[in-house]
């Protein structure tokens, strides 16, 4: 069994025990790194957890930080205190009041180093020697994902790929991976022809898949399975610290207070950018915000959660594609397969500069509730599809819209009430057929002369003469609102 003592015991990790002596016996499931400020749903228990504590930034964030673990049922803390002049005490104080030991790490130590021991350790304990690929493959614990996987595919001797459940090819070794389809949700292990597709443990509700180019698999493959899901923990790790810079942004964007120009230099994006928008109205914003993050790795970008909605900042430059809104749709029904949505909704504005960029939020929320209204669980809709007119009424305020439409339409409303007419409806499909009397009399149902009749008398009803452009302009802008 390998226990919290078994790290003490290592002599090149030079672990220090600062406190917990009584709880060493633990048994150690695995490890797992993380700096997030909330990270309760990433840990489990067993786990050791490993931080270089850059979530720590004052007074008081220690005892939830420890708290949430304590609640997971973590085995272990180990800390290095390099970036904060040691570890803080109100850390050790935490960590003993919420019974969890913490170990202490030597500031010259490499977090691979002790991954590497660590996972050598549990191997060992479930009776799998240490090969000499193994060890080579866990020298690059802490590489990132392509190094991991070019280290991988040497072990294996076959071709390796990275697949998530949207279908995105996140990484491989050559081109023509095979399709995410292949996989089986319900398996262990998938072999498809020549292929075997292996899912990536971890915590996140998208899926990833390992690929590998061989009907037949050893413990290798699972440990390059392991190493890749701490690869991706350590990419969202530094995703999200990236993203505190850009909190502001958000805030601007969504309640339209704050300084806008000041809080888009501090995200690090570059005009022109695109604001996108997810909703998933019935699982939350974290499910929005994790298959924003899967949708949008064409361009840099940076993301945030206000309210319910998932928001992304994208710089709008030559790597973003053109028929992004049918890529992203396809990626959505792909991932069906995988998790449990029921609705998903995605909005993106036009390209904008900082001076438009409040406009451009308003766009992509817009473009959002259009896909919402279109009866469809997964819709996408780009806001340069949606006509102007219906942007600028979807920018004004519910009462000037309301005032608008009683102030040009008001005396018509009352005497199709009054009467039982319908000559609203039929101004509507005027204007629409572009004025022309013979297609809104084709559109009715009705004889030409007819139709003329009923313009004339919505005509006089609203003193206005809907022969008139200008007046048309107006009249069909009210039947918006």
């Amino acid at each position: 069994m390998t226990a919290v003592k078994t790290l003490l015991e290592i002599p090149e990790l030079r672990l220090r025990l600062r406190t917990g002596s009584a709880l060493l016996a633990r048994e150690i499931s695995r490890i797992y790194v993380t700096e997030l400020p909330d990270p309760g749903r990433y840990v489990s228990a067993g786990e050791v957890v490993l931080t270089g504590l850059l979530w720590w930034r004052e007074l008081g964030d220690a005892d939830p930080w420890v708290a949430t673990l304590a609640r997971a049922g973590v085995a272990a803390v180990v800390a290095s205190g390099a970036d904060t002049g040691g570890i803080p005490e109100e850390v050790v104080r935490a960590c003993t009041q919420h019974r969890i030991p913490l170990l202490e790490v030597p500031a010259d130590l490499s977090f691979a180093v002790i991954t590497e021991r660590v996972v050598l350790a549990l191997a060992a304990d479930r009776g799998r020697a240490p090969s000499g690929a193994r060890k080579r493959l866990l020298s690059t614990a802490d590489a990132s994902l392509p190094v991991l996987l070019r280290q991988g595919a040497e072990e294996l001797g076959v071709p390796c790929w990275v697949l998530s459940g949207t279908g995105r090819v996140i990484g491989g070794t050559v081109p023509a991976a095979p399709p995410v389809e292949w996989f089986n949700p319900g398996r262990e292990r998938t072999v498809h022809d020549e292929y075997s597709l292996l899912p990536i443990g971890g915590r996140f509700v998208i899926p990833w898949i390992l690929a590998v180019r061989s009907p037949e698999t050893d413990d290798l493959a699972d440990e390059l399975a392991g190493l890749i899901s701490l690869a991706r923990a350590r990419a969202d790790q530094v995703r999200r610290m990236a993203d505190r810079a850009a909190e502001p942004l958000f805030t601007a964007l969504a309640g339209g207070s704050g300084d806008l120009a000041a809080a888009f230099a501090s995200s690090g994006r570059t005009a022109p950018v695109r604001v996108v928008l997810a909703r998933t109205p019935d699982d939350g914003p974290a499910l929005a915000s994790e298959l924003l993050t899967d949708l949008l790795t064409e361009a840099p970008a940076s993301f945030g959660v206000v309210g319910e909605d998932a928001y992304a900042v994208v710089e709008a430059d030559e790597r973003w594609p053109p028929q992004w809104a049918s890529i992203a749709r396809h990626r959505l029904s792909t991932v069906e397969r995988f998790i449990d949505v029921s609705r998903v909704f995605a909005g993106v504005s036009g390209p904008a500069t900082v001076d438009g960029l409040r406009g451009a939020a308003q766009e992509a929320v817009h473009a959002v509730e259009v896909a919402a209204r279109r009866g469809e669980p997964l819709a996408v809709v780009a806001g340069e599809d949606i006509p102007a007119h219906r942007l600028l009424i979807a920018g004004a305020p519910d009462e000037l819209r309301r005032s608008v439409r009683e102030r040009v339409l008001g005396t018509l409303l009352a005497y199709d009430t009054a009467q039982g007419t319908d000559l609203v409806r039929t101004v509507r499909v005027f204007l629409e057929c572009s004025s022309s009397p013979t297609a809104a009399a084709k559109a009715l149902h009705v004889h030409v002369n007819t139709l003329r009749y009923r313009i004339a008398r919505a005509s006089e009803l609203l003193g206005l003469d809907l022969n008139d452009f200008t007046t048309q302009v107006d009249v069909y802008l009210a039947l918006q609102a």
